[in-house]
């Protein structure tokens, strides 16, 4: 992996496990202003993973959340939860929606959550492959297979394939959820299923509200 991005991706990381999802309220409304907040730092995440095939994924990303984010300034009160916004969207733009605004948006990025939290997950429970334990391969693919894969035409399979060459070490990866401190993997493995908890949460949260409210499409880019 390019030192470059080693660098890049431990700052990534540390940014992720500092602006970590809060725990939700009772009835599992997911707050829009920090939700925002707390994904601001997801894009570079996909580029330390593979700049060819992720590279795409992070420009949208980027995009969704300023879309998401362009609905909520319109009227912070008016849309201060995810699901308010998806609802209004429903009402406002009729046989259109799903497909458009930031219901689209929101759409695409849990995806992207998604892939995130498997692949923490998959780290945390030490799955591996037994003939390269110093990698992170298998880990990523597990997450791409399940949250992306589908989601995506054959060419983009491919190129995905080809670029697991550029994932990072599993050292660099632990290095970075230690923020450059010298702590065991177990540790390290410790922090990062305490960030799930809620992480998990609000993924399912979004994964839930989108299901009750038929906002989901099944098509591949």
């Amino acid at each position: 992996m390019d030192v470059k991005l080693v660098v890049l991706f431990q700052k990534t990381i540390a940014l992720l496990m500092d602006n970590q999802f809060g725990k939700l309220p009772a009835d599992n409304a997911v707050n829009t202003k920090l939700f925002l907040e707390s994904v601001a730092y997801l894009p570079p995440f996909f580029y330390c993973l593979g700049s060819k095939v992720f590279a795409p994924i992070k420009s949208d990303i980027s995009g969704n959340i300023t879309k998401i984010r362009g609905v909520f300034d319109k009227d912070p009160a008016k849309y201060a939860t995810l699901q308010q916004i998806v609802e209004a969207e429903k009402e406002t733009h009729g046989t259109e929606w799903p497909k458009v605004g930031a219901t689209l948006a929101l759409m695409w990025l849990k995806r992207g959550l998604c892939f995130i939290q498997i692949l923490l997950q998959s780290l945390a429970d030490g799955e591996k492959d037994e003939n390269n334990p110093h990698l992170i391969r298998v880990n990523i693919t597990k997450a791409y297979d399940q949250a992306l894969k589908k989601y995506h035409g054959c060419l983009v399979q491919k190129i995905f394939k080809a670029v697991l060459l550029a994932a990072p070490y599993k050292s660099h990866f632990i290095k970075a959820l230690s923020k450059g401190q010298e702590v065991t993997e177990e540790d390290c493995m410790a922090s990062v299923r305490q960030c799930l908890v809620n992480f998990t949460a609000t993924v399912d949260a979004i994964y839930e509200m989108c299901t009750t409210l038929n906002a989901e499409l099944d098509y591949s880019v």
